[in-house]
């Protein structure tokens, strides 16, 4: 049995920052296992029929130090930009490390993004270096002549035009690379934001960034003892979700990581992969969750023994799907909020009796986190607020990339402001609400839509939600919702009528839905977000 866990009231009153003066994310990632223990299993690599191929400490060392003495062969140095197009894989992480070691940056790219997000996020960091795949190469050489920074690419699947092999490039290097010694505050990891208004912006991390994941990481995901367990995530490891909620730090903590580089996030194989690869922790976004409640029964159909904690973030949980994992699998989601700026701060934890349906937990321990109004004072208990997070921190990013203007706009008085909107409530628990640009205005009232959504996710018959204002001469806007729905129902004014009841007696008169639209499925971003400002603009 596991140590009891303290509680949370002393965790926040006994926790004091440690950043070493000098910091490296490759060498406290990879090199404390893999000089003490080589061939302990750091990933579990599964094939295209999803057998497992375990990859030690050791040679993520080995591949890592080779990458990064050919990449300065290459003339990639200190600062440089060094992109990651890649599903999840062992060159991921390899080139993570690679680019670390260099005292470059790492810049993750999702496998799903288009040529104009790649070529706007590649133009704009003036990008020298990029190892991907077959997929990914066919992009880039369409882009090519608009990319004069890009000297080197390297491809998994081969050379290929412009692109050297990848496994060649590693075999004909040295390993004696001398790691960079870097700061904390030194630069080491750019990811580009959403883009919800206007292009995407690259928020620059320091090494820092993964000591200040640490604490959340822990708590998250319960507490697990230094290396014991097994990782799972569907998520993109090009998102912050992925790569700093899952992989670095458990790598970090020595606890193996499945990669599995194929294949949409399908229910049935999810169980069916936690099951026959025996998985005790598993990092699942919401969209994923509900996808699970569709399936009756789950611990009758898979053996899932091992299975001891399931963390979320990127969207509010909703109370229904935390109850349904209480109910149908035992466990008791420990939820997490941040941004790709400032990730990690919010989080929950039945083990330190953090947990609450519908909250999304509270600060930390090592970040101060508030609930303010416009006027910059503390919002009172369970009034709406903006979610501010107490600059220094760790986990903070340095700034936009090149946009001194766009950093300085997102803090006040010493607060970075999300621009999320939430309430306290007297026990201290943060309710998520929703992006200020998601809010509707209806009336006298702003309605976030999490509240909305997770509502009518509670219904039976939907498997997914989105409420977003649509216009309206009286009331400036009224809330318009989007459904797809579970398995065995189909479409109709019946059913919408019967859903919009359900809403109608559970939700507050100003937050029903006046319409409410089937969809075979909805807009999202590849890190699992419902884009709802692509549903905003559909007609009515």
């Amino acid at each position: 049995m596991p140590e009891p866990a303290p509680t949370d009231e002393r965790l926040v009153a006994d926790f004091r920052w440690e950043i070493p003066e000098r910091y490296n994310i490759a060498s406290d990632v990879c090199d404390r296992w893999a000089l003490t223990e080589p061939d302990r299993t750091a990933l579990l690599v599964l094939d295209a029929d999803d057998r497992p191929e375990p990859v030690s400490y050791g040679r993520l060392r080995s591949d890592s130090l080779r990458l990064a003495a050919a990449l300065a062969a290459r003339g990639v140095g200190a600062g440089d930009r060094v992109a990651v197009l890649l599903p999840q894989s062992v060159a991921v992480a390899v080139t993570h490390l690679a680019a670390y070691r260099l005292g470059a940056i790492a810049l993750p790219l999702a496998g799903l993004f288009g040529e104009s997000a790649l070529q706007h996020r590649l133009t704009d960091s003036g990008t020298r270096a990029v190892v991907t795949d077959a997929a990914g190469l066919a992009k880039l050489e369409r882009l090519r002549p608009d990319l004069p920074d890009l000297a080197t690419i390297l491809s998994v699947d081969g050379a290929s035009g412009a692109a050297e092999d990848f496994l060649s490039v590693l075999a004909s290097a040295a390993e004696d690379f001398e790691t960079r010694s870097t700061g904390p505050d030194d630069p080491a990891l750019m990811i580009y934001t959403s883009g919800t208004t206007g292009l995407a912006k690259g928020a620059l991390h320091g090494h820092r960034v993964l000591l200040g994941h640490l604490p959340g990481w822990t708590l998250m995901h319960g507490f697990p003892p230094e290396g014991t367990g097994l990782m799972w995530t569907p998520s993109d490891w090009a998102w912050a979700g992925g790569l700093l909620n899952v992989l670095m730090p458990s790598l970090r903590l020595g606890m193996p990581v499945v990669a599995r580089p194929h294949g949409r996030f399908e229910p049935e194989a999810a169980y069916r992969l936690m099951a026959d690869l025996g998985v005790t922790h598993a990092f699942l976004p919401p969209t994923a969750l509900r996808m699970l409640r569709g399936l009756a029964d789950p611990r009758e159909k898979f053996d899932l023994p091992r299975l001891r904690n399931i963390a979320s973030a990127g969207e509010a949980l909703g109370a229904e799907t935390f109850e349904w994992a209480r109910a149908a699998l035992g466990l008791t989601i420990g939820e997490a909020y941040g941004q790709t700026e400032c990730n990690l701060v919010l989080a929950s934890c039945a083990r330190v009796g953090v947990a609450r349906a519908g909250a999304t937990g509270k600060p930390v321990p090592g970040h101060r986190v508030a609930v303010l109004r416009e006027d910059g004072t503390e919002a009172d208990a369970d009034e709406t607020g903006e979610i501010a997070v107490r600059a220094p921190d760790p986990v903070l990013f340095l700034g936009y990339w090149r946009q001194p203007e766009a950093t300085a706009k997102k803090f006040r008085d010493g607060w970075w402001m999300t621009g999320d909107r939430a309430r306290r409530d007297a026990d201290g628990y943060i309710r998520f609400v929703g992006r200020e640009d998601d809010l509707i205005t209806s009336a006298a009232y702003r309605i976030g839509p999490a509240e909305i959504e997770a509502c009518l996710c509670a219904h039976p018959a939907v498997a997914l939600a989105a409420a977003v204002g649509a216009p309206d001469p009286l009331r400036t806007e009224v809330v318009r919702a989007f459904v797809t729905l579970r398995e065995g129902f189909s479409p109709s004014e019946a059913l919408a009528a019967e859903i919009l009841a359900f809403a109608k007696a559970r939700l507050s008169a100003h937050e029903v839905p006046r319409t409410l639209v089937f969809r075979d499925s909805l807009p999202m971003t590849t890190s699992g977000k419902i884009v709802r400002r692509q549903l905003r603009d559909e007609p009515a």
